[in-house]
């Protein structure tokens, strides 16, 4: 909810911000006290206008650093099963992120009428993760991600040629967001979104598409410490703190609780793995990158 008084941005383009309040939607400019204060706003921030100038920015929830969006509900990692194939590391780190950062993750599987999709919407369930598997054929399966965006501020992310822009004109065709054709030379598709924007949906609510990402760009959503690792992991949860020691790193020690669990099933392998790969990057960082 957008306090009285107050609008959301939905745009940032050139210094000029769109802010949408119950008073209608305007472009506004930032005081300069907000750039002497190292503060930029940018769309999902809260903020007052007063005279066509943005004089408050609310406290953020939370925030991702690029492209810039505020106060996020959810995002929706969009996966899909062919062209390109799943990239679960990616996708774990991605979903890690938002735990981390405090938002709601949720996996959505496209192009499932490609390739059978069972066997990877079960890790994801089993990890407690909410999953929609979307067939375009099916309206039914569309209905069920426009149903999550309701009344909600989320996020779209996900590979090049995942179909991110494609399913969000299903949601709401009036949307009318440009896509691009897989490039077969590549194997992904080519980046159609080119800034972060939030759409008004017609049902309520507001989405953002963002540029697709690679292996490569994770860290720029956020760094995650090694020892702040585990607690991103909520399928971990029931078992950290009964390890047999109390600095366990959950990767193959004896006594791990984590580790235990994977070998009964009861953790996807997969997901530890992604955990462990994450684990070793995360102590190779430098400390000045995690300022």
């Amino acid at each position: 909810m957008i306090p009285a008084g107050s609008g959301i941005i939905t745009k940032c383009f050139g210094g000029l911000y769109t802010v949408e309040s119950p008073d209608g939607v305007s472009e506004c400019r930032a005081r300069g006290i907000f750039r002497n204060k190292g503060i930029t706003p940018c769309a999902g921030d809260i903020v007052t206008v007063e005279d066509g100038i943005i004089t408050d920015i609310a406290e953020r929830r939370n925030c991702i650093i690029r492209p810039p969006l505020a106060n996020l509900d959810q995002l929706l990692f969009i996966t899909s099963m062919k062209e390109p194939p799943p990239n679960l590391l990616l996708l774990d780190k991605f979903i890690a992120i938002a735990e981390y950062k405090g938002i709601e993750p949720v996996v959505v599987l496209t192009k499932t009428d490609l390739a059978d999709c069972t066997e990877l919407a079960e890790i994801y369930r089993k990890a407690g993760i909410r999953l929609v598997a979307v067939d375009h054929s099916r309206p039914d399966t569309v209905a069920a991600v426009r149903e999550l965006l309701v009344g909600r501020v989320s996020a779209f992310a996900g590979n090049s040629g995942a179909g991110k822009s494609t399913l969000l004109n299903a949601i709401d065709p009036e949307l009318n967001i440009p896509t691009a054709e897989i490039s077969r030379k590549l194997g992904r598709g080519k980046h159609t979104t080119r800034h972060a924007q939030l759409y008004k949906l017609a049902g309520g609510g507001y989405i953002a598409d963002t540029p697709g990402f690679s292996a490569f760009e994770t860290n720029r959503y956020d760094i995650i410490r090694k020892e702040e690792l585990a607690g991103c992991f909520r399928e971990f949860a029931p078992y950290i703190g009964d390890c047999r020691f109390r600095d366990c790193a959950h990767l193959c020690e004896k006594g791990c609780c984590v580790v235990e669990a994977v070998e009964k099933g009861l953790i996807p392998k997969s997901r530890h793995e992604s955990y462990c790969t994450m684990y070793g990057e995360a102590k190779q960082l430098k400390e000045w990158e995690l300022k």
